[in-house]
């Protein structure tokens, strides 16, 4: 159970968007790209990861292996190798009230349902923990597989190897802050009833062919997103992170990982950067 715990830490902020039109054409599709121009002397990358996947669908090609080789940092969303961050991303699993006390009696039938049915465990095992955590759980569970990989500690062990500094693009409790701001308790419920075995399967299949235009729509439903949740989740993330971006290029060669779905949409990291002058191109092979 404890085990289960610690690894949804990687996925607490899955993949999540909404329904719109993606900025990235069917000829740019790919998972990395190069930042280069508006001043910068040497170009910067970015990549869009999944945030969990089994360890039989993890790939990492060579091009994705030449541009790490190009830079001299590693940005993250977080970074988990600050051990003031990671302590904060493990007390944020604590809820500070017992989740049957602060669910109405409806929704916690409906959530003890859903764990019964995806995880193999009752409301009562993870009272003391977050919705997010909870969604953690049962997204790790989706994958239906026991050995799986995270493209962020993939990344973070190649940077320790030639003593590449790592960074997060934001705090822990910004990030925390996002999700809990973002949904009531009822639109966290709605959200992992879409988690699914099929869901999954959908999303890690773009994500192999590097069909990012996919993976934006696929990732959008509106049965349980919003412009609020929208705004919290992927709008307001993103320009905090571009805001910040041009500094670092600035200085050195950054390779920046983030999940996948940031890339895309009007107000997605490609779009925004570009409207700041750069320019993003699809690195192909």
């Amino acid at each position: 159970m404890n085990k289960l715990i610690k690894s949804a830490l990687v996925i607490i902020t899955s993949t999540l968007s909404f329904t719109a039109n993606a900025q990235t054409s069917k000829d740019e599709n790919s998972l990395l790209w190069e930042i280069s121009g508006n001043g910068i002397k040497n170009p910067s990358y970015l990549y869009g990861t999944i945030h969990m996947i089994c360890n039989d669908d993890y790939f990492l090609k060579e091009k994705v292996n030449k541009a790490f080789e190009k830079t001299s940092k590693l940005a993250l969303e977080i970074n988990s190798t600050d051990p003031n961050e990671l302590n904060d991303m493990q007390k944020s699993l604590l809820g500070t009230e017992p989740l049957t006390e602060i669910l109405t009696s409806s929704q916690a039938k409906e959530l003890n349902d859903l764990l019964v049915k995806t995880a193999g465990m009752t409301l009562d095992q993870v009272k003391n923990y977050t919705l997010a955590t909870v969604m953690g759980l049962i997204t790790m569970k989706s994958f239906g597989c026991t050995n799986i990989k995270s493209y962020e500690v993939e990344f973070i062990a190649k940077a320790k190897e030639t003593n590449m500094k790592v960074i997060g693009l934001e705090k822990a409790k910004e990030q925390l802050d996002f999700i809990n701001n973002a949904y009531t308790n009822q639109e966290m419920i709605d959200l992992l009833k879409e988690m699914t075995k099929e869901y999954t399967k959908i999303n890690v299949d773009n994500y192999k062919q590097e069909n990012l235009s996919n993976l934006y729509v696929i990732g959008t439903n509106k049965k349980i997103m919003n412009k609020k949740i929208k705004s919290f989740i992927l709008d307001q993330r993103n320009k905090n992170w571009v805001a910040t971006m041009p500094e670092l290029m600035q200085k050195e060669a950054v390779f920046f990982a983030i999940g996948a779905t940031h890339l895309s949409g009007k107000q997605g990291a490609i779009n925004l950067l570009r409207k700041a002058g750069y320019q993003v191109k699809p690195i192909l092979n």
